[in-house]
């Protein structure tokens, strides 16, 4: 196995990120996860270690992933944040570039009243 592949240096990223960053149930940790086909949104309460709220691209009704479907994720989750009277969250990018489809999800979430 490759250390230098390119999921290897974003693993690292991410537990560099990570050892910096922590949410709690009042500014919850909005964690993005991106395959090659999905994305995914999870705000997380560190101290409980619960997951508070979760939207995807799953359900994109056969579009093809794009950034405005990452965008309507970034909706979504504001919406379900929204519900659980969350306004301030902590942003965890996962080791990803802030850039493209995670910087739309961001933008969509900013857009549903999330402040970060």
């Amino acid at each position: 196995m490759n250390k230098n592949s390119r999921n290897n240096l974003r693993l690292h990223r991410k537990r560099r990120v990570r050892a910096k960053i922590s949410g709690t149930s009042e500014v919850p940790r909005l964690c993005v996860f991106r395959s090659g086909r999905e994305i995914y949104a999870q705000l997380i309460d560190d101290v409980k270690e619960q997951t508070l709220a979760v939207a995807d691209s799953r359900n994109g009704k056969g579009k093809k992933f794009d950034k405005s479907i990452a965008k309507e994720v970034g909706k979504t989750i504001a919406s379900k944040a929204g519900k659980l009277k969350i306004k301030k969250i902590v942003f965890d990018r996962g080791g990803y570039k802030y850039h493209g489809k995670v910087k739309e999800l961001a933008e969509g979430a900013r857009e549903g009243g999330l402040k970060f």
